[in-house]
């Protein structure tokens, strides 16, 4: 399906060396593959008891301090003047 958009990349890709047509090559390849994979607990199985339960300890606390916590910055509006 041909449109002004495809046009245009092929036009400009036309233009580029080799080597960086096969950098867009894998960029386009790397969006087409989901983003998300299924894992089965089966497999992660073998994971089960390699983290520290030191880390795992401050991993809860670090995850419960900052899920208390809210940035009222952290979603500023920008008017046109102000950027």
């Amino acid at each position: 399906m041909e449109t002004p958009i495809f046009n245009e990349i092929v036009k400009k890709l036309g233009k580029l060396p080799n080597k960086l047509q096969q950098q867009v090559l894998t960029y386009v390849e790397s969006l087409q593959i989901p983003a998300t994979r299924v894992v089965s607990g089966q497999q992660l199985i073998q994971f089960a008891g390699t983290i520290p339960k030191e880390d795992l300890t401050i991993m809860q606390e670090a995850i419960e301090k900052g899920c208390e916590q809210v940035d009222t910055n952290d979603r500023k509006m920008i008017s046109g003047s102000q950027r």
